[in-house]
């Protein structure tokens, strides 16, 4: 193995698992959301804002430290687009979250509980991989079960929404469960999409 001759910034691997960290705390909040009342989901729901506001932050960091870094521990694009994939995790668990406040959801379908376990499963994985780019070994059974866990959330969401057109009578109320199932699946999708940058990075640099 060679050596380089400039020194790589490796504080890109703790901005990254900073940002990581908010998507495991908005993910235990939304879980929060479905056992709680309308007011006590409002509190919650504010607090998801500002857990992502926090994330946001954490990207805007990596996006300024990208701008003053000559040289970047792996593929300075890499790092922004992982950034940004990390970022739209946040922001789909944290729309998912206002639409339940806004739309004044009472009665939730139990199954949608299955749907927000998955996030917070991938939330945990995404966060304990983060760490393991400085050494890009041992990442490969995060980007497997993380795809796993993403079929999982697929079914999931295909009974989901049967169950709903079987049992929800109201067309309006229907359209608004609906919504927030679908932004739901695309959290899901995004730590997919996390999943398949980190398997792209690690083979690069590999």
């Amino acid at each position: 193995m060679g050596f380089r001759l400039t020194p790589r910034d490796t504080t890109f691997f703790d901005l990254l698992a900073e940002q990581a960290s908010h998507l495991v705390t908005g993910a235990n909040l939304l879980g929060s959301l479905l056992g709680a009342s309308r007011s006590e989901r409002k509190a919650i729901g504010k607090q998801i804002s500002e857990v992502e506001h926090n994330a946001d932050d954490a990207t805007h960091a990596i996006m300024r430290r990208l701008n003053s870094t000559f040289v970047t521990p792996f593929d300075r694009d890499d790092i922004a687009g992982l950034s940004s994939a990390l970022d739209d995790c946040m922001d789909y668990m944290e729309e998912a979250a206002d639409l339940i406040v806004l739309y004044k959801l009472d009665e939730i379908p139990n199954k949608v509980s299955d749907q927000i376990a998955i996030l917070q499963r991938c939330s945990e994985l995404t966060y304990e991989a983060m760490p393991l780019l400085r050494s890009m070994h041992d990442l490969e059974d995060f980007w497997v079960e993380i795809n796993r866990l993403e079929n999982q959330a697929d079914k999931a969401h295909r009974k989901l929404l049967a169950q709903m057109f079987d049992e929800v009578k109201d067309p309006i109320q229907l359209m608004k469960l609906k919504e927030v199932v679908e932004t739901l699946e695309a959290a899901a999708d995004a730590f997919e999409s996390v999943a398949n940058m980190v398997e792209t990075i690690a083979l690069k640099e590999s």
